[in-house]
């Protein structure tokens, strides 16, 4: 089930399926990168964030916003300084879906809904489960 659409660049669409909060403390958002565009998309450098780069290919600059509580999340890293999140993305190709995770600390169990971010889409509101 799709909870919400998000508009990228040349065609390229994020579907997020679920906002969910994890037993310890995670929050994590799923879904896939699709390209509906006729053309290979290779811009995914801004996907990875400012404090990531040179680490390789992710979604690391994705962030969560809490508008209530003022706060922003971003993506979790181990204790390696990797992300909690999908690597490994260079290019899509055209008709290509590609899953999407990140994990993010969870908002306080008051927080119902946070506007959810990643460079080059669309910001969307979607609202948390669990």
């Amino acid at each position: 089930m799709v909870i919400a659409t998000l508009k990228g660049q040349e065609g390229m669409v994020l579907e997020i399926n679920s906002v969910q909060r994890d037993p310890g403390g995670f929050l994590t958002v799923t879904g896939q990168l699709k390209n509906t565009g006729s053309q290979s998309y290779k811009d995914t450098v801004a996907w990875r964030g400012i404090e990531l780069k040179g680490t390789g290919e992710s979604v690391a600059g994705a962030t969560l916003v809490d508008k209530a509580g003022k706060k922003r999340y971003y993506v979790l890293r181990d204790t390696e300084s990797r992300c909690l999140c999908t690597t490994g993305v260079s290019s899509v190709d055209a008709g290509q879906a590609i899953p999407f995770f990140a994990q993010f600390p969870t908002p306080p169990a008051s927080t119902s809904e946070v506007e959810f971010n990643l460079p080059t889409f669309a910001p969307a509101t979607v609202k948390i489960s669990g």
